[in-house]
């Protein structure tokens, strides 16, 4: 829709991963086809486009990690690689129709809330828009992360970081080094490890390892789910229950992880037969506390005689990397598997609120937001995978469809609102849900195991993991209270936006 020359939409949601396109289904679900996606990339998928590194692949079971709306019979593996995620998500994206939505390479440079319109003014890269709501899904596994390592300007070689895999440089035959031991370089490690002539593992801390119980999805399987769809069902709803029950262990019960410790430590031994190495590896936190991994290839890689171990990476030197413990190592390319800006969202920088403030700004202290969502201030702009929002066990896509359902409801209260309206998160009411996380954050394995991980801000405070269950999310996302909002309306002929108390209108 066009005002002035001036293109407009009702809703603007932002990036095309499983958040995005997500949203973009439930907008249609919902009967809302006034939308835009705007993805900076010439393609959807989000992280799981933008990875892939050798090895890439998810840990979660594929049943688990789709959409319940979007229900895959023909899921290759129970550990899905990168490849047939990305595939799932370009699927979803034509069954549902959503290609005539989708704006690539359109990166939003900036999001401006105008309190005379009551709309969000947006500059992308490829012209400018308005809209009445923004929904954020620009996900926490978007910007890589590179530590600032002194001299790594001087390194003559290749760099570059694991989501950003040069796919034109051939590591065979080079010596390589690995910075990081999570997620990706666990797998990242025994795809090269083969091919490379010399691996060298720059460990800041090790991790908890356990195996992956990964195995092909035989033809009886899948014809089955085709040819009864209920199973497809019952298998999702069985891995979900698994992890259901084992959140008590990392909210409430960290002790009860001692036993998971064990199985952990039989799964190093049975590779890693140097007692020297194995004391390496073997971590001195509680596990859970640090994302736990899922390999059987990783350890019997980093026991062959092509890969060293060795500390954090402090310096380099031209060609030559300096560990922490004083280990210098002459490499040809640097591999950077060090995760990404969770903790100070990148898309936070470019949004400007009703106070003219950034999202950054306001979030200097740290990351919080109503019920994962709605940050005071920023009418009428929400975000996917907001802050408190992720998992340490389960699938994340359980929590983007509880935020969906909030999204549709929201969208519901405004309607029935009716006229030109905004709702703004009241602060009390965000500080009330974020003390109730906070406090329920403090017995849990994130905070109490003895770690530094991705999940704590610089002040070392957790706003990236959920300390619940599924479905207590679930539960409190169900529907927008109008209670813990303000209304903002432009009265006809005024510029001016009145505040309503949102208990009064309701």
């Amino acid at each position: 829709m066009a005002e002035h020359g001036h293109e407009h939409v009702r809703v603007a949601v932002v990036g095309s991963g499983f958040g995005g396109l997500g949203a973009a289904v439930r907008l249609r679900r919902e009967g809302i086809t006034d939308f835009v996606v705007l993805e900076r990339a010439g393609s959807v998928g989000g992280t799981w486009r933008d990875n892939s590194y050798p090895g890439c692949a998810c840990d979660v079971p594929s049943h688990l990690y789709s959409f319940s709306f979007a229900p895959n019979p023909d899921w290759p593996r129970s550990f899905s690689g990168q490849e047939h995620i990305r595939a799932y998500l370009e699927h979803v994206t034509d069954v549902f129709g959503l290609r005539p939505h989708i704006r690539f390479n359109s990166e939003v440079k900036r999001m401006t809330w105008d309190t005379e319109r009551l709309r969000w003014d947006i500059e992308t890269s490829s012209g400018h828009l308005s809209a009445d709501v923004v929904v954020s899904a620009t996900g926490p596994l978007s910007d890589p992360k590179i530590p600032d390592v002194p001299g790594l300007d001087t390194f003559p070689g290749k760099v570059f970081h694991s989501a950003r895999w040069d796919h034109d440089y051939d590591l065979r035959g080079k010596r390589v080094a690995m910075i990081g031991t999570g997620a990706s370089a666990i797998q990242i490690v025994p795809a090269i490890q083969p091919e490379v002539a010399q691996l060298t593992l720059f460990q800041r801390t090790p991790a908890w390892v356990l195996p992956r119980m990964d195995r092909p999805i035989s033809g009886a399987e899948r014809a089955l789910h085709r040819a009864l769809p209920f199973t497809t069902k019952l298998r999702r709803g069985l891995l979900w229950g698994v992890r259901e029950l084992q959140v008590q262990a990392f909210t409430k019960h960290p002790g009860e992880l001692g036993f998971v410790e064990q199985l952990a430590k039989r799964n190093m031994g049975r590779a890693i037969k140097d007692p020297a190495l194995r004391a390496k590896l073997t971590p001195d936190y509680r596990i859970g506390c640090k994302r736990i991994l899922l390999s059987s290839t990783y350890y019997p890689a980093l026991a062959q005689p092509n890969v060293d171990v060795v500390a954090g990476l402090s310096e380099v030197r031209g060609s030559t990397l300096v560990a922490a413990d004083g280990t210098e190592t002459e490499v040809d390319a640097i591999v950077f598997g060090t995760g990404f800006h969770v903790t100070d969202m990148p898309i936070a920088e470019r949004v400007v609120g009703a106070e003219g403030r950034t999202l950054a700004e306001t979030w200097a202290g740290g990351m919080q937001a109503l019920r994962g969502a709605s940050a005071a201030g920023f009418p009428n702009w929400m975000t996917i995978i907001g802050p408190n929002t992720g998992l340490g066990n389960s699938s994340m896509i359980l929590m983007i469809e509880s935020q969906l359902n909030y999204m549709a409801d929201y969208l519901r209260q405004l309607d029935v609102l009716g006229g030109r309206a905004a709702l703004d998160a009241r602060p009390s009411a965000v500080s009330a849900w974020n003390h109730r996380v906070q406090e329920r954050m403090k017995r849990t394995v994130w905070n109490t195991g003895g770690c530094t991980s991705w999940y704590l801000d610089a002040s070392g405070r957790n706003t990236t993991i959920w300390p619940g269950t599924t479905s207590e999310f679930r539960r409190a996302t169900r529907s927008v209270d109008l209670a813990e909002y303000a209304v903002l309306r432009a009265p006809a002929g005024t510029g001016d936006a009145d505040r309503e108390n949102a208990e009064v209108t309701a």
